[in-house]
């Protein structure tokens, strides 16, 4: 397992933190989810084999952006 932060932008509340939380569970490989709108990052827990670009999709697909 690998720990991930990914830094993540347009989260204003808990309700966004959901959102985010909920796209990256279904992703293979993803155990573990946290969101912070107030730090503007989430935090995840994943198999190594988990694609950076699957999760960053995943975000974005929920209408949120990613930064570097």
């Amino acid at each position: 397992m690998e720990r991930k932060t990914i830094a993540v932008t347009g989260m204003s509340c808990n309700g966004c933190e959901q959102n985010v939380e909920n796209a990256l569970k279904t992703i293979e490989g993803v155990t573990r989810v946290e969101a912070d709108h107030k730090g503007d990052s989430v935090e995840i827990v994943v198999d190594e084999n988990t694609a950076d670009d699957d999760l960053n999709t995943a975000i974005r697909d929920a209408g949120y952006d990613v930064t570097a």
